[in-house]
């Protein structure tokens, strides 16, 4: 009987392990989540973000939903793109990354800041004053005008952007430049971007009133 007992007893203790090991990963708050680490925000507070996450203290970490939590997290604006993982035995860690402003567009008497891709990111009564000013006819992503306009922001050499007061862009192949000290700048259409903003960060250095650098290889300074 006790060779007969033994595989049995040895089959309910595993059973029994099995389950409580179960329990305390997908039930019990043993390893539940303790904190949400937020790694990556600059301007959007940790809080903010956290609440957002909709993650309640103690909820079994193997239960949470991490693309639930990631769509959520989409919801804010100001937040470009972000990765949710489980770090054990307690921990959410959301990886986020920011939307980086690069230009202002005028609406009704405000300034919305956009990023790269035209995404408004917040709404200010004066205009920051290191983002150059987008003039197009329908500002909205997906808009030619307005993507190639976002993409010669994007061309330009950091340290040129802050001296840029207007980009303006009634056209995708007509996209020009106005700087603050008054000087133009006509850049055409979308073709060679790195070759024209290497070109007209050299000519800038020539006193004139305006450089037409929409054909590289045939510039013009005014």
């Amino acid at each position: 009987m006790n060779g007969l007992w033994r595989p049995a007893f040895l089959a309910l203790l595993t059973v029994g392990v099995v389950g409580t090991a179960a329990w305390l990963v997908f039930f019990s708050s043993v390893l539940g989540v303790r904190d949400i680490q937020v790694v990556g925000n600059l301007a959007i507070p940790a809080q903010q973000i956290r609440q957002a996450a909709g993650v309640a203290d103690g909820t079994p970490l193997a239960t949470v939903d991490v693309t639930e939590v990631e769509n959520r997290l989409k919801g804010i604006r100001q937040i470009e793109s972000v990765a949710v993982s489980r770090g054990w035995p307690g921990t959410l860690v959301v990886k986020v990354a920011e939307r980086e402003p690069v230009a202002v567009i005028p609406i009704g008497g405000k300034f919305a800041v956009v990023d790269r891709h035209g995404v408004v990111t917040e709404v200010e009564t004066v205009a920051p004053p290191t983002l150059p000013v987008l003039r197009v006819d329908r500002p909205q992503t997906g808009d030619p005008a307005t993507e190639a306009a976002l993409a010669v922001i994007g061309a330009l050499p950091p340290n040129l952007v802050p001296r840029i007061a207007e980009v303006l862009a009634p056209s995708p192949e007509t996209v020009s430049l106005r700087l603050k000290d008054g000087r133009a700048v006509v850049w055409g259409g979308p073709d060679r971007p790195a070759d024209k903003a290497r070109i007209l960060t050299t000519l800038l250095k020539r006193p004139a009133d305006s450089y037409d650098v929409s054909s590289p290889d045939v510039v013009t300074v005014k």
